[in-house]
């Protein structure tokens, strides 16, 4: 296990990304920017928030990618079970960490950060079943995609944008994390290809 934990590069990569991402909650957490919106003739509001579950999901995609196929390709070595693991601990110190600033800064946009995170690592996962490369842009196309064009007014995001809607909203909630189940999934199922 030791080889997994410095192949994944938790001490390097993941806990100084939650550190980053824990920090930058609780300092940006009310913060927002008017965009223009594409699809209508206002501005778009994002809050910073929104972006903040990338860190996640980009340190997340860099760690899994990391691989000693030297000592995974042995058939023993439960790997998978490691990587999914790494994910769901990963998220639920995150979802924890924006839970609580929610909780005691009394900030909606931190609890959105929170199930953002869920349903962004979830579509980054999926992603990545498909091709590895994509489990770094889907994210960050999905945030910037739902930021120009996700409001069918200057409040009113449309049903698809869910990393817009109200964090109250349970429906979005209960999509958001089936989302994350469904990367689990694809994360245990997913063969690794070899590095050549």
């Amino acid at each position: 296990m030791i080889w997994w934990c410095k192949g994944r590069r938790l001490t390097a990569v993941v806990l100084p990304g939650l550190l980053a991402f824990t920090l930058l909650a609780a300092v940006a957490h009310g913060e927002s920017v008017a965009l223009p919106g594409l699809l209508t003739s206002g501005g778009n509001l994002l809050f910073l928030m929104h972006l903040t579950p990338l860190i996640v999901t980009g340190i997340l995609a860099h760690s899994l990618a990391q691989r000693l196929p030297e000592a995974e390709d042995l058939s023993v070595r439960p790997v998978q079970r490691y990587d999914v693991a790494l994910a769901l601990g990963t998220v639920a110190v995150a979802v924890s960490a924006a839970g609580i600033i929610g909780a005691l800064a009394g900030s909606p946009a931190a609890y959105e950060a929170a199930r953002n995170t869920l349903f962004l690592t979830g579509l980054m996962l999926l992603a990545g079943a498909v091709h590895p490369q994509a489990a770094t842009v889907a994210p960050v196309a999905w945030v910037f995609v739902a930021a120009f064009v996700g409001y069918r007014d200057f409040h009113r995001p449309w049903p698809w944008a869910v990393t817009l809607h109200p964090a109250g909203y349970v429906p979005t909630f209960l999509f958001c994390l089936a989302v994350f189940l469904c990367g689990l999934v694809a994360l245990r199922h997913t063969c690794r290809r070899p590095t050549s």
